[in-house]
């Protein structure tokens, strides 16, 4: 069975089969390092939400119907036709979303392999509990789905946020309405095609493609989607909360992050600063855990600031699809204009860009890996969100002092601490307010461990066992013995 997508147009994808929009509106998608079309795309809107609802709605009964290993089965399936056809999600995924060839391959491919075995492994182990309440009765739990999902998935990740979301949905006996960012539609539609070709019944999972502000805002306001797991900027988030608020969905949000990684005198600084501005330059910084700031102790602040610079200058921005490109484009021309504004931003503000701060070429959406010293705490560019490869080096004195620093955002997703001494990173680590803090490393993530963050960064956890409360209610049973 060939389920692959043209490419010339994509329709959206209800109940196992392509569907026009009823709308009859189709955008153009955009290559970020070209700027040249890659394929015209179906734009959704409420009606096609409801039918995918309708659909998903439908499956729900067969799906969670099913024997659990089953379910399980089904996914291992899923997992091993991704792998045989990672190659083709690897190009689109590079195409679509500026990304080097070699990370996709590396970080997002082999995650989403995993985390779709992880799930897999899950369906027959979602068990209740007996809880003896009295000898009159026999009193137990189990965990039923919540219902139909909606998966809100962000243009940075496509592919492995998009499973971080629908591999425990599915592990659950969920079903889901996926709908893509609008910038990066392509792999999600070649994944939902080969679910359905691993024997996922059609309807378990759709793909409504479209903007936020129609078919997102859908999504969230509809009665028939009991759960939105949604993974983006923390005002689209308020806008979630708000239309989810009608029939009390559950809801996960991962949101935005202006994380800290906090270098001491004693760190091993050629460890160090190689992991810093990987933490800040892969993906263009366009990562919601990006190292976008880079708090130094003031003996070695000024070598620190040398090393990164000279970092941030070797690295190789370009073609995507060059083997020897190590950081591609920004998404699109209005992400390129925010990251330079704030560029011009730090710049005014009295901070010095000893690296980049500057449009690389005049073709594609490329900004020069960019590193600013002389950053003060209050600066914007220290404060704000940028998604974008700029990075802030700020001085701290002392222990207390970093932690005010790297505390004093309204974010708190994640942080970074390298030094030699044992019990100051444990300090520091219980002091930081994220929900993963790297010790001596910065960056790796698992589908294993729990992941999210509080304040601006949202609330709730994605992975591991948390993901498995995400998407199932629990239900008392109550069954008296002496009728």
């Amino acid at each position: 069975m060939d389920c692959r997508v043209d490419l010339d147009r994509q329709e959206l994808f209800i109940n196992g089969l392509p569907a026009a929009p009823i709308g009859g509106r189709y955008s153009i998608d955009l290559n970020p390092a070209t700027e040249e079309p890659i394929a015209e795309v179906a734009e959704g809107g409420a009606a096609d939400v409801d039918l995918a609802v309708i659909a998903a709605r439908a499956a729900l009964k067969v799906w969670s119907g099913m024997r659990a290993a089953e379910r399980g089965r089904i996914l291992q399936r899923a997992a091993a036709l991704l792998e045989l056809h990672q190659d083709e999600l690897i190009e689109l995924e590079s195409l679509d979303a500026g990304k080097p060839l070699a990370a996709v391959r590396r970080q997002d491919m082999a995650a989403v392999i995993d985390t779709v075995r992880y799930y897999a492994g899950w369906c027959d182990k979602i068990t209740g509990q007996v809880i003896p309440v009295r000898p009159d009765a026999l009193t137990y739990t189990v965990r039923e789905p919540v219902g139909v999902v909606a998966a809100i998935v962000p243009w940075n990740f496509p592919l492995m946020i998009g499973m971080w979301k629908i591999a425990p949905a599915l592990a659950c006996g969920c079903t889901l309405v996926v709908k893509p960012a609008e910038l990066t539609p392509l792999s999600m539609l070649r994944v939902a095609a080969l679910f359905l070709e691993a024997g996922l019944p059609p309807g378990a999972l759709n793909v409504v493609c479209g903007k936020g502000s129609v078919v997102g805002e859908a999504l969230a306001r509809h009665p028939g989607v009991d759960k939105v797991t949604f993974t983006g900027s923390p005002r689209v988030g308020r806008g979630i909360l708000q239309g989810a608020a009608g029939n009390f969905k559950k809801v996960t949000l991962e949101l935005g992050g202006k994380s800290a990684n906090v270098i001491f005198a004693d760190a091993n600084l050629d460890r160090a600063v190689r992991s810093a501005a990987s933490g800040i330059f892969f993906n263009a910084g366009q990562v919601c855990s990006a190292g976008s700031r880079v708090l130094v102790q003031r003996p070695v602040y000024d070598e620190v600031v040398q090393r990164l610079a000279e970092r941030a200058r070797a690295i190789r921005v370009g073609d995507p699809g060059d083997p020897t490109t190590t950081m591609g484009p920004v998404i699109s021309a209005p992400q390129m204009k925010t990251v330079l504004g704030y560029i011009e931003i730090g710049k005014a503000e009295g901070a010095s860009a000893v690296a980049g701060g500057a449009r690389l070429g005049d073709r594609g959406y490329f900004v020069e890996p960019t590193v600013f010293a002389g950053v003060e705490h209050e600066m914007r560019i220290s404060q704000e969100e940028i998604f974008g490869p700029v990075l802030s080096v700020i001085p701290f004195a002392d222990d207390a002092d970093a932690l005010r620093i790297a505390n004093g955002t309204p974010y708190s997703l994640a942080a970074g601490v390298w030094s030699a001494d044992i019990g100051r990173v444990h300090r520091m680590a219980a002091g930081l307010k994220a929900g993963t803090v790297w010790i001596n490393t910065y960056g790796y993530t698992d589908v294993r461990l729990p992941w999210g963050g509080s304040g601006e960064s949202g609330f709730g956890r994605e992975h591991g066992d948390t993901a498995i409360e995400n998407f199932t209610e629990p239900k008392a049973v109550w069954l008296a013995l002496d009728h």
